[in-house]
């Protein structure tokens, strides 16, 4: 298999790249717009064919790059079906699978960062989006979050995978790049509470600022940073 982690320091996002092999189908996920040219020449280099991209949920602290690779590419535009964003070209399913030549892709339905917020399994890589993070978890104060939500995605589906499994978020902002399940458990501060109740509790009382730009970025994701 052929992985490439890529990291946008402006808005601290990790993008994936990933195929079979050099000169196979390609997947993206989470990709940001300002890189990519980056995309683009990776692709070349490699001789991947871009057929697919996803966004894991609307982000607020970037433009997601789905439309202008859309439009570079003639690549598919993917999300979960509960996006507001209606240009998507594909709408998957809690548990449905996305092919990329002899590699599955499960959408696992995980609300409560947002509304829409899917994660994705292939194999032992579990891409989480902003529903759990590298020793945290998504904010669930704004885009019909909420931490009930949240807590039932996180402890009653991520947390249910095997231990081994490898967590790929969609962000990190203290240089870590990877973890696993386990790991997780063990040491992650917002996963070491005794209920719902008390999951709720630390995050409505999180007091964060909102991301700088989300008023413009929402928007634009909406439409998969096309112009509004």
């Amino acid at each position: 298999m052929l992985f490439k982690q890529l990291f946008d320091k402006t808005s601290s996002t990790f993008t994936y790249l990933i195929a079979s092999s050099k000169g196979r189908e390609a997947l993206i996920i989470d990709p940001v717009l300002e890189n990519v040219d980056i995309y683009i020449k990776l692709l070349k280099e490699l001789d991947l064919k871009l057929v697919k991209v996803i966004d894991t949920h609307i982000h607020a602290d970037h433009i997601t790059a789905a439309s202008k690779l859309n439009e570079k590419t003639n690549c598919s535009t993917i999300m979960g079906e509960h996006t507001p964003a209606e240009s998507v070209q594909i709408k998957v399913k809690d548990d449905e699978i996305i092919k990329i030549d002899d590699l599955n892709f499960r959408a696992i339905y995980t609300p409560g960062h947002t509304s829409d917020s899917y994660s994705f399994l292939m194999n032992n890589y579990l891409f989480s989006g902003d529903t759990l993070l590298i020793n945290g978890t998504g904010r669930t104060d704004f885009q019909n979050g909420n931490s009930r939500d949240a807590y039932n995605s996180i402890f009653n589906k991520l947390l249910k995978l095997p231990e081994e499994t490898l967590l790929y978020p969609a962000h990190d902002y203290n240089g870590k790049k990877v973890s696993s399940i386990g790991q997780e458990k063990k040491f992650n501060p917002r996963l070491q509470v005794n209920s719902e109740n008390e999951y709720e509790e630390i995050m409505n009382n999180l007091n964060l600022p909102k991301p700088k730009l989300m008023d413009i970025n929402v928007p634009r994701n909406i439409k998969l940073g096309a112009f509004v």
